[in-house]
């Protein structure tokens, strides 16, 4: 049985937040996985895509890192990219982008 009292431990992992609205995900998940910033090579260790269940023209995706200066990085690279619409055919409007730190995670 889990221990509900668990935290689990973690390395500092820094994250760009990125959240925009779509026109069409599959347009835009192709646009994505042509992967124009070379997310491995800027550093990403992981990220996760979500969409929110009431709005299939809206993504919201997490890329982690292990420093701040790579996100950083990255983020320039990404404005660069998003002012192409042959690089980013499926972006609408303007993405709202944040950088953060986990402080703690935990299962309950």
């Amino acid at each position: 049985m889990p221990n509900p009292h668990l935290h689990m431990e973690l390395e500092m992992t820094t994250t760009l937040r990125i959240e925009h609205a779509i026109s069409d995900y599959d347009t835009w998940k192709t646009a994505f996985d042509r992967d124009p910033a070379n997310r491995k090579r800027s550093g990403v260790r992981r990220y996760s895509i979500c969409r929110p269940v009431d709005d299939p023209e809206y993504v919201m995706l997490d890329l982690d890192f292990d420093t701040m200066s790579e996100a950083e990085a990255m983020l320039t690279r990404l404005h660069e990219i998003w002012q192409s619409p042959a690089a980013a055919p499926a972006l609408a409007g303007t993405p709202q982008t944040r950088i953060i730190e986990t402080v703690e995670t935990t299962e309950v």
